[in-house]
């Protein structure tokens, strides 16, 4: 367990009560190692989402354990876990969900301004980190003037600006052309690499499992299949 970021004990996940309840869940077992890239695929419906979901302490499973880095986060305090959630977990959502009406550079920021950080310094480290997913020259323009893959280069850059240990991303491929998609992995996976980050990635992108230490595939809400890719050791 030393070398666990992430350890899912029988995890289940149920939305509703009585009859129309739904098991997105059905007792998962999952281990993702400390600077695992670990790929999550399946069908609409299977629980990917749910999942990371509950890994990132977005939700709450009905039953089970879910340790991240040997944190029982989902029991702590809403205070406590919202705390350790802004300084170790990183998300990329699927919509990239970008504030409008920010720069690239200050939508990078927010995660650092909420970790009490000054405005200066979060707006420095955030052209930087713009530069280091190559779109350094777009720091002071809006996210609505950026193509799709811009504005997921930006949402990258904001779930990497605080150096979590854990970076969650949902479907980071799923509006981008297949040129884009590989890109947006071709700087993900070496600078989650390079600074020992662990990244899981919920995908239906079967193009992009080439940058997967590991795929784990859902269906049902169970753990079906389990696939190591050699080739990247």
């Amino acid at each position: 367990m030393e070398n666990s970021a992430v350890v899912c004990k029988n995890i289940k996940m149920t939305y509703g009560k009585g009859p129309l309840s739904v098991e997105a869940l059905r007792g998962v077992i999952l281990e993702v190692k400390k600077g695992e890239l670990l790929m999550l695929m399946g069908p609409s419906g299977s629980g990917k989402t749910t999942l990371i979901s509950v890994i990132a302490g977005i939700l709450t499973q009905t039953e089970g354990e879910c340790l991240v880095s040997n944190l029982d986060l989902n029991h702590m305090p809403d205070k406590e876990k919202t705390h350790y959630r802004g300084k170790h977990i990183g998300f990329v959502f699927q919509a990239f969900n970008l504030i409008p009406m920010l720069t690239c550079a200050e939508n990078v920021s927010v995660p650092l301004l909420i970790n009490g950080v000054d405005r200066k310094t979060a707006l420095e480290k955030a052209k930087k980190m713009l530069s280091d997913v190559g779109i350094g020259e777009k720091v002071d323009v809006l996210p609505t003037e950026l193509s799709g893959g811009q504005q997921q280069r930006v949402a990258i850059a904001r779930a990497m600006i605080h150096d979590p240990d854990l970076i969650v991303c949902d479907e980071p491929t799923s509006f981008l052309d297949h040129e884009t998609g590989m890109k947006v992995m071709e700087i993900l996976r070496p600078i989650a690499k390079e600074r020992g980050k662990t990244l899981i990635i919920v995908s239906h992108d079967v193009r992009i499992t080439k940058f997967a230490d590991r795929i784990v595939n859902l269906e049902d809400g169970r753990i079906v299949g389990t696939k190591e890719n050699h080739k990247l050791r």
